[in-house]
Protein backbone atom coordinates (compact mmCIF):
# COMPACT_ATOMS: atom_id res chain seq x y z
CA UNK A 1 0.00 0.00 0.00
CA UNK A 2 1.41 3.23 -1.10
CA UNK A 3 2.58 5.99 1.82
CA UNK A 4 0.05 8.78 1.40
CA UNK A 5 2.18 12.03 0.18
CA UNK A 6 1.84 15.72 1.55
CA UNK A 7 3.36 18.39 -0.28
CA UNK A 8 4.62 21.78 1.22
CA UNK A 9 5.72 24.78 -1.20
CA UNK A 10 7.21 27.51 0.98
CA UNK A 11 6.16 30.78 -0.80
CA UNK A 12 5.76 33.22 2.26
CA UNK A 13 8.94 35.20 1.86
CA UNK A 14 8.94 39.05 -0.13
CA UNK A 15 12.46 38.34 -1.77
CA UNK A 16 13.85 41.61 -1.01
CA UNK A 17 17.05 40.84 -3.70
CA UNK A 18 14.13 41.13 -6.66
CA UNK A 19 14.24 45.08 -5.69
CA UNK A 20 10.57 44.79 -6.11
CA UNK A 21 7.29 45.65 -3.72
CA UNK A 22 5.76 42.37 -5.11
CA UNK A 23 6.54 38.91 -3.90
CA UNK A 24 8.90 36.63 -5.23
CA UNK A 25 6.69 34.18 -6.36
CA UNK A 26 4.17 36.26 -7.99
CA UNK A 27 7.00 37.46 -10.68
CA UNK A 28 6.26 35.44 -14.04
CA UNK A 29 8.18 33.82 -16.16
CA UNK A 30 7.10 31.39 -19.47
CA UNK A 31 3.67 33.08 -18.73
CA UNK A 32 3.10 31.58 -15.12
CA UNK A 33 4.03 33.45 -11.60
CA UNK A 34 6.98 31.48 -10.30
CA UNK A 35 4.58 29.62 -7.54
CA UNK A 36 2.34 28.31 -10.54
CA UNK A 37 4.96 26.16 -12.02
CA UNK A 38 5.58 24.31 -8.62
CA UNK A 39 2.22 23.76 -8.03
CA UNK A 40 1.66 22.61 -11.62
CA UNK A 41 4.51 20.33 -10.94
CA UNK A 42 3.51 18.84 -7.31
CA UNK A 43 -0.13 18.16 -8.93
CA UNK A 44 1.48 15.98 -10.80
CA UNK A 45 2.54 13.33 -8.00
CA UNK A 46 -0.55 14.36 -5.61
CA UNK A 47 -3.98 15.78 -5.60
CA UNK A 48 -4.41 19.29 -4.85
CA UNK A 49 -5.94 18.94 -1.43
CA UNK A 50 -2.64 17.28 -0.09
CA UNK A 51 -0.69 20.15 -1.48
CA UNK A 52 -0.05 23.08 1.05
CA UNK A 53 1.31 26.40 0.22
CA UNK A 54 2.76 28.19 3.22
CA UNK A 55 2.12 32.07 2.28
CA UNK A 56 2.96 35.06 4.16
CA UNK A 57 4.22 38.11 2.57
CA UNK A 58 1.30 39.28 -0.17
CA UNK A 59 -0.71 36.03 0.98
CA UNK A 60 -3.88 36.99 -0.55
CA UNK A 61 -2.15 37.75 -4.15
CA UNK A 62 -0.70 34.51 -4.25
CA UNK A 63 -4.27 32.91 -2.99
CA UNK A 64 -5.53 34.63 -5.75
CA UNK A 65 -3.00 33.65 -8.21
CA UNK A 66 -3.68 29.56 -7.13
CA UNK A 67 -7.28 29.92 -6.45
CA UNK A 68 -8.19 28.05 -9.15
CA UNK A 69 -5.35 25.11 -8.26
CA UNK A 70 -7.30 23.64 -5.58
CA UNK A 71 -4.39 23.83 -3.24
CA UNK A 72 -4.73 24.70 0.63
CA UNK A 73 -2.87 27.50 2.34
CA UNK A 74 -1.28 27.87 6.05
CA UNK A 75 0.09 31.59 6.53
CA UNK A 76 3.08 32.03 8.20
CA UNK A 77 2.53 35.43 9.45
CA UNK A 78 5.97 36.33 10.82
CA UNK A 79 8.64 34.98 8.20
CA UNK A 80 11.09 33.19 10.48
CA UNK A 81 12.78 30.38 8.59
CA UNK A 82 12.04 28.06 6.53
CA UNK A 83 12.23 25.25 9.43
CA UNK A 84 9.41 27.45 11.10
CA UNK A 85 7.48 27.88 7.94
CA UNK A 86 7.49 23.97 7.87
CA UNK A 87 6.09 24.05 11.24
CA UNK A 88 3.35 26.21 10.96
CA UNK A 89 1.60 23.08 8.67
CA UNK A 90 1.21 20.50 11.27
CA UNK A 91 -1.23 21.17 12.16
CA UNK A 92 -3.03 21.00 9.16
CA UNK A 93 -1.40 18.13 7.91
CA UNK A 94 -1.60 16.17 10.91
CA UNK A 95 0.93 13.47 12.30
CA UNK A 96 -0.07 10.68 10.48
CA UNK A 97 2.75 8.55 8.48
CA UNK A 98 3.79 8.57 5.07
CA UNK A 99 5.85 11.44 3.46
CA UNK A 100 6.14 14.91 3.51
CA UNK A 101 7.48 16.49 0.63
CA UNK A 102 9.16 20.26 0.75
CA UNK A 103 9.75 21.72 -2.11
CA UNK A 104 10.63 26.19 -2.91
CA UNK A 105 7.87 28.13 -4.61
CA UNK A 106 10.48 29.94 -6.74
CA UNK A 107 11.98 27.06 -7.85
CA UNK A 108 9.54 27.00 -11.55
CA UNK A 109 12.27 24.67 -13.32
CA UNK A 110 11.33 21.68 -10.79
CA UNK A 111 9.80 18.81 -12.99
CA UNK A 112 7.18 16.47 -11.88
CA UNK A 113 9.35 13.12 -12.94
CA UNK A 114 11.81 14.46 -10.75
CA UNK A 115 9.41 15.44 -7.83
CA UNK A 116 8.20 11.84 -8.50
CA UNK A 117 11.82 10.26 -8.51
CA UNK A 118 12.58 11.67 -5.02
CA UNK A 119 9.07 10.20 -3.57
CA UNK A 120 10.13 6.88 -5.28
CA UNK A 121 13.25 6.59 -3.55
CA UNK A 122 12.37 7.61 -0.06
CA UNK A 123 9.59 5.44 -0.13
CA UNK A 124 11.70 2.25 -1.18
CA UNK A 125 14.54 3.12 1.37
CA UNK A 126 15.08 3.64 5.41
CA UNK A 127 16.32 7.09 5.16
CA UNK A 128 14.37 9.70 7.33
CA UNK A 129 14.85 11.64 4.60
CA UNK A 130 16.02 12.20 0.97
CA UNK A 131 17.53 15.45 -0.08
CA UNK A 132 18.05 16.52 -3.82
CA UNK A 133 21.42 17.69 -4.80
CA UNK A 134 23.32 18.46 -7.50
CA UNK A 135 26.77 20.08 -8.53
CA UNK A 136 27.55 23.34 -9.97
CA UNK A 137 31.06 24.65 -11.51
CA UNK A 138 30.49 27.84 -9.46
CA UNK A 139 28.61 27.06 -6.12
CA UNK A 140 29.00 30.56 -4.34
CA UNK A 141 25.84 31.50 -2.27
CA UNK A 142 24.49 28.17 -2.13
CA UNK A 143 24.36 25.74 0.93
CA UNK A 144 27.08 22.87 0.81
CA UNK A 145 26.37 19.75 1.55
CA UNK A 146 28.99 18.08 3.29
CA UNK A 147 28.63 14.07 2.56
CA UNK A 148 29.74 11.08 4.27
CA UNK A 149 32.07 8.03 3.41
CA UNK A 150 28.93 6.24 2.38
CA UNK A 151 27.46 9.00 0.55
CA UNK A 152 24.74 10.28 3.24
CA UNK A 153 24.44 13.66 4.05
CA UNK A 154 25.99 14.49 7.49
CA UNK A 155 25.45 18.31 7.51
CA UNK A 156 24.16 21.54 5.43
CA UNK A 157 26.47 24.21 5.65
CA UNK A 158 25.37 28.23 4.35
CA UNK A 159 27.89 30.11 2.86
CA UNK A 160 28.37 32.23 5.57
CA UNK A 161 29.46 29.67 8.07
CA UNK A 162 31.26 27.39 5.95
CA UNK A 163 34.97 26.85 5.93
CA UNK A 164 37.58 27.58 2.81
CA UNK A 165 37.74 23.24 2.73
CA UNK A 166 33.71 23.42 2.80
CA UNK A 167 33.54 26.42 0.42
CA UNK A 168 35.31 24.06 -2.12
CA UNK A 169 32.42 21.50 -1.92
CA UNK A 170 31.08 21.52 -5.80
CA UNK A 171 27.51 19.82 -4.37
CA UNK A 172 24.86 22.41 -2.78
CA UNK A 173 21.84 22.10 -1.27
CA UNK A 174 18.40 22.90 -3.66
CA UNK A 175 16.20 23.25 -0.47
CA UNK A 176 13.91 20.03 -1.78
CA UNK A 177 13.10 17.41 0.68
CA UNK A 178 11.24 14.33 1.34
CA UNK A 179 10.58 13.44 4.52
CA UNK A 180 9.84 10.03 6.06
CA UNK A 181 6.26 11.86 7.93
CA UNK A 182 6.33 10.75 11.64
CA UNK A 183 10.39 11.62 11.92
CA UNK A 184 10.02 14.77 10.63
CA UNK A 185 7.15 15.79 13.41
CA UNK A 186 9.04 14.03 16.24
CA UNK A 187 11.93 16.09 15.58
CA UNK A 188 11.40 19.25 13.79
CA UNK A 189 10.56 21.25 17.30
CA UNK A 190 14.70 20.94 18.05
CA UNK A 191 15.27 23.23 15.49
CA UNK A 192 16.83 26.01 17.21
CA UNK A 193 17.39 29.82 16.16
CA UNK A 194 21.28 30.08 17.56
CA UNK A 195 22.26 31.80 14.24
CA UNK A 196 23.11 35.05 13.39
CA UNK A 197 19.46 35.90 11.56
CA UNK A 198 17.92 33.95 14.73
CA UNK A 199 15.20 31.85 12.64
CA UNK A 200 14.21 28.81 12.48
CA UNK A 201 16.56 26.96 9.87
CA UNK A 202 15.09 23.79 8.00
CA UNK A 203 18.58 22.61 6.82
CA UNK A 204 19.21 21.82 10.95
CA UNK A 205 17.20 19.25 10.48
CA UNK A 206 19.92 16.77 8.34
CA UNK A 207 22.55 17.40 11.94
CA UNK A 208 19.26 16.44 14.20
CA UNK A 209 18.11 13.34 12.19
CA UNK A 210 22.08 12.28 12.73
CA UNK A 211 22.28 13.13 15.84
CA UNK A 212 18.92 10.23 16.83
CA UNK A 213 20.49 7.83 14.66
CA UNK A 214 18.86 8.45 11.23
CA UNK A 215 20.35 8.81 7.84
CA UNK A 216 19.41 11.25 5.55
CA UNK A 217 19.96 10.04 1.98
CA UNK A 218 20.94 12.44 -1.15
CA UNK A 219 19.68 12.33 -4.65
CA UNK A 220 21.98 13.96 -7.03
CA UNK A 221 20.55 15.07 -10.17
CA UNK A 222 22.68 15.72 -13.30
CA UNK A 223 20.62 18.97 -14.55
CA UNK A 224 21.23 21.64 -12.42
CA UNK A 225 19.12 23.92 -14.44
CA UNK A 226 16.19 22.21 -12.92
CA UNK A 227 16.95 23.20 -9.55
CA UNK A 228 17.47 27.00 -10.14
CA UNK A 229 16.01 29.56 -7.91
CA UNK A 230 14.79 32.82 -8.45
CA UNK A 231 16.87 35.62 -6.30
CA UNK A 232 17.23 38.56 -9.11
CA UNK A 233 15.62 39.71 -12.22
CA UNK A 234 18.43 38.35 -14.16
CA UNK A 235 17.95 34.99 -12.87
CA UNK A 236 14.05 35.57 -13.39
CA UNK A 237 14.71 36.28 -16.58
CA UNK A 238 16.77 33.68 -17.76
CA UNK A 239 14.52 31.23 -16.37
CA UNK A 240 12.03 32.71 -18.60
CA UNK A 241 14.17 32.12 -21.66
CA UNK A 242 14.22 28.38 -20.54
CA UNK A 243 10.50 27.82 -20.88
CA UNK A 244 10.05 30.06 -24.28
CA UNK A 245 12.57 27.95 -26.02
CA UNK A 246 11.09 25.04 -24.62
CA UNK A 247 7.95 25.78 -25.59
CA UNK A 248 8.93 27.05 -29.14
CA UNK A 249 10.39 23.30 -29.63
CA UNK A 250 7.50 21.87 -28.38
CA UNK A 251 5.41 23.80 -30.72
CA UNK A 252 7.50 22.79 -33.82
CA UNK A 253 7.87 19.34 -32.78
CA UNK A 254 4.30 19.00 -33.08
CA UNK A 255 3.89 21.01 -36.81
CA UNK A 256 3.62 24.65 -35.82
CA UNK A 257 5.87 26.61 -38.21
CA UNK A 258 7.62 29.29 -36.62
CA UNK A 259 9.65 31.93 -38.34
CA UNK A 260 12.54 33.13 -36.45
CA UNK A 261 11.70 31.20 -33.12
CA UNK A 262 14.22 33.19 -31.13
CA UNK A 263 12.36 36.40 -31.56
CA UNK A 264 8.49 35.15 -30.27
CA UNK A 265 7.48 35.11 -27.05
CA UNK A 266 4.84 32.37 -26.17
CA UNK A 267 3.62 31.25 -23.01
CA UNK A 268 3.61 27.81 -21.50
CA UNK A 269 0.32 27.47 -21.50
CA UNK A 270 -0.52 28.56 -24.81
CA UNK A 271 -1.88 25.43 -27.30
CA UNK A 272 -1.38 25.97 -31.63
CA UNK A 273 -2.87 23.08 -34.01
CA UNK A 274 -0.53 21.48 -36.55
CA UNK A 275 0.59 23.58 -39.70
CA UNK A 276 0.02 26.99 -38.68
CA UNK A 277 1.99 29.32 -38.83
CA UNK A 278 3.79 31.65 -36.31
CA UNK A 279 5.95 35.40 -38.03
CA UNK A 280 8.67 36.72 -36.23
CA UNK A 281 8.15 38.74 -32.72
CA UNK A 282 5.29 37.68 -32.39
CA UNK A 283 3.48 37.10 -28.56
CA UNK A 284 1.02 34.53 -28.18
CA UNK A 285 -0.01 34.83 -24.39
CA UNK A 286 -1.73 33.27 -21.57
CA UNK A 287 -4.11 30.44 -22.47
CA UNK A 288 -4.52 31.38 -26.08
CA UNK A 289 -5.53 28.38 -28.34
CA UNK A 290 -5.11 28.68 -31.87
CA UNK A 291 -6.21 26.30 -33.91
CA UNK A 292 -4.65 24.46 -37.06
CA UNK A 293 -3.49 26.14 -40.67
CA UNK A 294 -3.52 29.56 -38.77
CA UNK A 295 -1.37 32.29 -39.77
CA UNK A 296 -0.30 35.25 -37.23
CA UNK A 297 1.20 37.61 -38.73
CA UNK A 298 4.68 39.20 -37.24
CA UNK A 299 4.55 41.29 -34.51
CA UNK A 300 1.39 40.61 -33.51
CA UNK A 301 -0.03 40.32 -30.00
CA UNK A 302 -2.73 37.06 -29.20
CA UNK A 303 -3.53 37.02 -25.56
CA UNK A 304 -5.85 34.82 -23.41
CA UNK A 305 -7.73 34.35 -27.20
CA UNK A 306 -9.31 31.45 -29.26
CA UNK A 307 -8.71 30.94 -32.85
CA UNK A 308 -10.32 28.47 -34.43
CA UNK A 309 -8.76 26.46 -37.90
CA UNK A 310 -7.66 28.89 -40.96
CA UNK A 311 -7.78 32.06 -39.20
CA UNK A 312 -5.23 34.60 -40.73
CA UNK A 313 -3.99 37.22 -38.49
CA UNK A 314 -2.12 39.83 -40.97
CA UNK A 315 1.08 41.61 -38.95
CA UNK A 316 0.54 44.41 -36.19
CA UNK A 317 -2.32 42.84 -35.15
CA UNK A 318 -3.41 42.74 -31.06
CA UNK A 319 -5.96 40.21 -29.61
CA UNK A 320 -7.05 40.22 -26.65
CA UNK A 321 -10.28 37.83 -24.75
CA UNK A 322 -11.85 37.28 -27.87
CA UNK A 323 -13.18 34.14 -30.04
CA UNK A 324 -12.49 34.24 -33.43
CA UNK A 325 -14.06 31.57 -35.51
CA UNK A 326 -13.02 29.52 -38.88
CA UNK A 327 -11.95 31.53 -41.96
CA UNK A 328 -11.92 34.78 -40.43
CA UNK A 329 -9.23 37.39 -41.70
CA UNK A 330 -8.14 40.07 -39.03
CA UNK A 331 -5.36 42.84 -39.74
CA UNK A 332 -2.77 44.24 -40.33
CA UNK A 333 -3.05 47.03 -37.73
CA UNK A 334 -6.63 45.93 -36.27
CA UNK A 335 -7.28 45.75 -32.45
CA UNK A 336 -9.59 43.41 -30.76
CA UNK A 337 -10.39 44.44 -27.10
CA UNK A 338 -11.84 41.93 -24.82
CA UNK A 339 -15.39 40.30 -25.24
CA UNK A 340 -15.55 40.13 -28.98
CA UNK A 341 -16.69 37.14 -30.76
CA UNK A 342 -16.05 37.03 -34.57
CA UNK A 343 -18.07 34.71 -37.03
CA UNK A 344 -17.38 32.20 -39.38
CA UNK A 345 -14.98 33.81 -42.88
CA UNK A 346 -15.65 37.53 -41.70
CA UNK A 347 -13.30 40.48 -42.16
CA UNK A 348 -11.68 42.83 -39.92
CA UNK A 349 -8.96 45.26 -41.64
CA UNK A 350 -6.70 48.00 -41.30
CA UNK A 351 -6.92 49.85 -37.96
CA UNK A 352 -10.51 48.34 -37.07
CA UNK A 353 -11.34 48.47 -33.13
CA UNK A 354 -13.44 45.72 -31.78
CA UNK A 355 -14.72 46.19 -28.38
CA UNK A 356 -17.58 43.53 -26.68
CA UNK A 357 -18.74 42.89 -30.41
CA UNK A 358 -20.26 40.10 -32.14
CA UNK A 359 -19.60 40.07 -36.20
CA UNK A 360 -21.70 37.89 -37.69
CA UNK A 361 -20.48 35.51 -40.12
CA UNK A 362 -18.95 36.91 -43.59
CA UNK A 363 -19.43 40.62 -41.63
CA UNK A 364 -16.79 42.87 -43.27
CA UNK A 365 -15.26 46.10 -41.61
CA UNK A 366 -12.17 46.93 -43.45
CA UNK A 367 -11.32 50.05 -42.79
CA UNK A 368 -10.73 52.55 -40.07
CA UNK A 369 -13.58 51.38 -37.74
CA UNK A 370 -15.20 51.50 -33.97
CA UNK A 371 -17.28 49.23 -33.23
CA UNK A 372 -18.05 48.09 -29.56
CA UNK A 373 -20.64 47.12 -27.59
CA UNK A 374 -22.16 46.27 -31.05
CA UNK A 375 -23.95 43.34 -32.55
CA UNK A 376 -23.34 43.24 -36.21
CA UNK A 377 -25.43 40.52 -38.86
CA UNK A 378 -24.38 38.09 -41.46
CA UNK A 379 -22.91 39.18 -44.16
CA UNK A 380 -23.26 43.46 -43.24
CA UNK A 381 -20.74 45.74 -44.49
CA UNK A 382 -19.46 48.89 -42.45
CA UNK A 383 -18.06 51.20 -44.37
CA UNK A 384 -14.55 53.11 -43.87
CA UNK A 385 -14.72 55.50 -41.11
CA UNK A 386 -17.36 54.53 -38.75
CA UNK A 387 -18.31 54.32 -35.52
CA UNK A 388 -20.82 53.16 -32.69
CA UNK A 389 -21.31 56.00 -30.25
CA UNK A 390 -21.50 53.58 -27.27
CA UNK A 391 -21.16 55.88 -24.58
CA UNK A 392 -22.90 58.70 -23.10
CA UNK A 393 -21.09 60.16 -20.56
CA UNK A 394 -22.59 57.80 -17.94
CA UNK A 395 -23.51 54.46 -19.22
CA UNK A 396 -22.54 52.20 -22.31
CA UNK A 397 -25.27 51.21 -25.06
CA UNK A 398 -25.28 48.77 -27.36
CA UNK A 399 -26.06 49.11 -31.29
CA UNK A 400 -27.56 46.05 -33.20
CA UNK A 401 -27.49 46.11 -36.56
CA UNK A 402 -29.35 42.87 -38.56
CA UNK A 403 -28.34 40.73 -41.36
CA UNK A 404 -26.73 41.87 -45.23
CA UNK A 405 -27.07 45.78 -44.23
CA UNK A 406 -24.71 48.12 -45.95
CA UNK A 407 -23.58 50.99 -43.85
CA UNK A 408 -22.20 53.47 -45.95
CA UNK A 409 -18.38 55.16 -45.20
CA UNK A 410 -18.08 57.86 -42.26
CA UNK A 411 -21.46 57.01 -40.58
CA UNK A 412 -21.93 57.41 -36.91
CA UNK A 413 -24.52 55.08 -34.96
CA UNK A 414 -25.51 56.81 -31.66
CA UNK A 415 -26.67 53.47 -29.36
CA UNK A 416 -29.00 52.62 -28.42
CA UNK A 417 -30.09 51.96 -31.60
CA UNK A 418 -31.31 48.87 -34.10
CA UNK A 419 -30.52 48.64 -37.67
CA UNK A 420 -33.11 45.86 -39.23
CA UNK A 421 -31.68 43.33 -41.80
CA UNK A 422 -30.69 44.51 -45.47
CA UNK A 423 -31.58 48.66 -45.05
CA UNK A 424 -28.82 50.45 -46.01
CA UNK A 425 -26.97 54.37 -44.29
CA UNK A 426 -25.79 56.51 -46.57
CA UNK A 427 -22.65 57.46 -46.23
CA UNK A 428 -21.51 60.51 -43.41
CA UNK A 429 -24.99 59.94 -41.93
CA UNK A 430 -25.41 60.28 -38.16
CA UNK A 431 -28.46 57.85 -37.25
CA UNK A 432 -30.04 58.09 -34.11
CA UNK A 433 -33.36 56.12 -34.45
CA UNK A 434 -34.06 53.16 -35.21
CA UNK A 435 -34.03 51.95 -38.98
CA UNK A 436 -36.49 49.26 -39.87
CA UNK A 437 -35.71 46.33 -42.36
CA UNK A 438 -35.21 47.21 -46.00
CA UNK A 439 -35.15 51.46 -45.83
CA UNK A 440 -32.67 53.49 -46.27
CA UNK A 441 -31.74 55.86 -44.03
CA UNK A 442 -30.10 59.38 -44.10
CA UNK A 443 -28.89 61.31 -41.89
CA UNK A 444 -27.13 64.57 -42.99
CA UNK A 445 -27.81 67.90 -44.01
CA UNK A 446 -29.09 68.34 -48.13
CA UNK A 447 -26.06 69.97 -49.94
CA UNK A 448 -25.59 73.46 -50.62
CA UNK A 449 -23.47 74.81 -53.20
CA UNK A 450 -22.88 78.65 -54.21
CA UNK A 451 -21.17 79.09 -57.14
CA UNK A 452 -18.52 81.90 -57.45
CA UNK A 453 -18.56 82.36 -53.85
CA UNK A 454 -14.83 81.68 -53.80
CA UNK A 455 -14.07 84.56 -55.92
CA UNK A 456 -15.88 86.93 -54.31
CA UNK A 457 -13.91 86.55 -50.80
CA UNK A 458 -11.01 86.93 -52.68
CA UNK A 459 -11.94 90.18 -53.87
CA UNK A 460 -12.60 91.19 -50.13
CA UNK A 461 -9.08 90.35 -49.25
Amino acid sequence: MKSPINIVILAAGLGTRMKSKRAKVLHRAGGLTLVEHVVNAATGIAPPEHITVVVGCQAEQVKAALGHSGVRFVEQKEQKGTGHALMMCREALGTQGGLVVVANGDGPLLSRATLQELVDRQAASDRAATLITTQLEDPTGYGRVVLGKDGEVQAIVEQKAATPQQLAIPVINSGIYCFRADLLWKHIAEIRTDNPAREYYLTDIVEILNHAGHKVAAFEIPDSQELLGINTRVELAAVDKIFRERKVQELMLEGVTIEKPETVTIDCAVRIGADSIVGPFTQILGKTEIGEDCRIGACSIIHNSKLADRVQIAPFTSITDSEVEADAQIGPFARLRPGNRVGVGAHIGNFVELKNTKLGAGAKASHLTYLGDAEIGDKTNIGAGTITCNYDGAQKHRTKIGKEVFVGSNSTLVAPIEIGDESYIGAGSVITDPVPKDALALGRARQVVKEGWAVKRKKKK
